[in-house]
């Protein structure tokens, strides 16, 4: 099962880009939680530190699609390091100067933010010119994938440990000084100084003209709403089950699900269309969020959220598959930071409805939440099917064969040739 795994990771710098990414992306994986202790530290109520996280999340948001775009027309390395540079200035400005004067502090958590490097969309614009087969690139979405579910399993323990053994304050320097080692480690590779995006079509919706992409965001940002609600929607059942011990269970089973269906999912080649198993994998996560609704003992239910974990990791990679399909010429970039923006969106969307509806019904109408939102997901996929059948070109291949001369009378396996 891992024998693929090791050949993408035995490719000349697959290694250093993936752990670089990963250790890049930590700041923004940390980010809530960090906040969140920090103003408590500091003396601050829930409010503050939920609004100051809300900011962040926002901004981040709003900043990972325009960074993005400004990757795949400048490049890599002078986006991406300059970037990761003033989010940890913008954050250790936060640090420094804490929660006294709100201004200040809003402000800087908006530019942390809001100059996240979009390290995530831009590892997965480099797979293809580090990797020689279309099988290697879907093999190295998978496991995107997974490392992203063992990212956000590790960064929270990061971040208590560091709070345990030095500070709050420090564990904000500390995360976002490390996170710009991530990218300087990226950026000066020789793929990301190579990459340069397709030739682009000017045309200020960018990425977004292409109407595939646009479906597969709509179903992803139920997606989102879905795995948002679960978040919270086990609050109330911990309550009733054991407190706090039982919560951390419950989402650690939904990581662990996502691990062991990412692994699985990446471990074996897929024919076909990936639009049609896009629908199948959706299917089936919707139908396994389900069963929560039932709301048995403790331990049944934590291996009832793993089950309901399984097929997200399988369903985010083959979307990656997708984007590449139907992302026009010279925006993968962006196309791959929209994904990532319209997730966010739809968990934080996710966690506020699940809130007024699990303080109206309890636990047990938040949990039907989730299923409700695969479910519209769903329909999505299913009356988007025809656009999204019919690609558009991606510049993916082409700029990576652009980059590398010996690739040239390599078939080409991106859509980008039916553009």
């Amino acid at each position: 099962m891992s024998a693929g795994y090791l050949e993408i990771l035995r490719a000349r710098h697959a290694a250093r880009l993936l752990a670089g990414t990963l250790v890049g992306r930590l700041p923004n994986a940390t980010a809530a939680i960090a906040i969140v202790l920090f103003v408590r530290a500091a003396g601050g109520s829930y409010s503050l530190a939920g609004a100051l996280a809300a900011v962040y999340g926002v901004a981040n948001a709003v900043g990972q699609p325009l960074l993005g775009r400004l990757v795949d027309v400048y490049g890599q390395p002078r986006v991406q390091l300059p970037a990761a540079l003033a989010s940890a200035l913008a954050m250790t400005v936060f640090a420094c100067a804490g929660t006294g004067l709100l201004p200040v502090a809003y402000g800087a958590v908006a530019a942390a933010g809001l100059f996240t490097p979009p390290l995530e969309g831009g590892l997965r614009a480099l797979w293809p010119a580090v990797l020689r087969r279309e099988d290697q690139v879907h093999t190295a979405y998978a496991m995107d994938a997974v490392a992203q579910e063992v990212m956000f399993t590790v960064g929270p323990l990061l971040v208590t440990v560091c709070v345990s053994v030095w500070s709050a304050q420090a564990a904000l320097l500390v995360l976002n000084a490390v996170g710009v080692l991530g990218a300087l480690w990226v950026v000066v590779s020789p793929p990301s100084r190579a990459w340069r995006s397709a030739p682009r079509e000017a045309h200020w919706l960018g990425a977004l003209r292409s109407p595939g992409l646009l479906a597969l965001l709509g179903a992803f940002l139920f997606v989102g709403v879905a795995l948002g609600s679960i978040t919270v929607a086990s609050v109330p059942y911990a309550d009733d089950h054991g407190g706090d011990a039982v919560y951390g269970w419950l989402m650690a089973a939904l990581g662990l699900g996502a691990l062991v269906g990412g692994v699985v999912y990446g471990a074996r080649r897929w024919a076909g269309a990936p639009e049609r198993r896009l629908r199948a994998l959706v299917a089936a996560l919707a139908v396994c969020y389900l069963p929560l609704t039932l709301m048995p003992g403790a331990v049944a239910m934590v291996a009832l959220t793993a089950l309901a974990g399984v097929f997200l990791a399988p369903a985010i990679a083959c979307a990656f598959v997708i984007v590449d399909r139907h992302a026009p010429r010279g925006t993968v970039t962006e196309a791959f930071s929209w994904l990532v923006t319209t997730f966010t969106v739809g968990a934080s969307v996710g966690t506020g409805v699940a809130g007024p509806v699990v303080e109206a019904g309890g636990a047990l109408w938040g949990f039907a939440v989730p299923g409700a939102a695969g479910a519209v997901s769903l329909v999505v996929l299913l009356a988007t099917g025809r656009v999204m059948a019919a690609p558009a070109g991606s510049g993916v291949v082409a700029a990576s064969s652009e980059n590398d001369p010996n690739r040239a009378a390599e078939p080409r396996f991106s859509s980008g040739d039916r553009a």
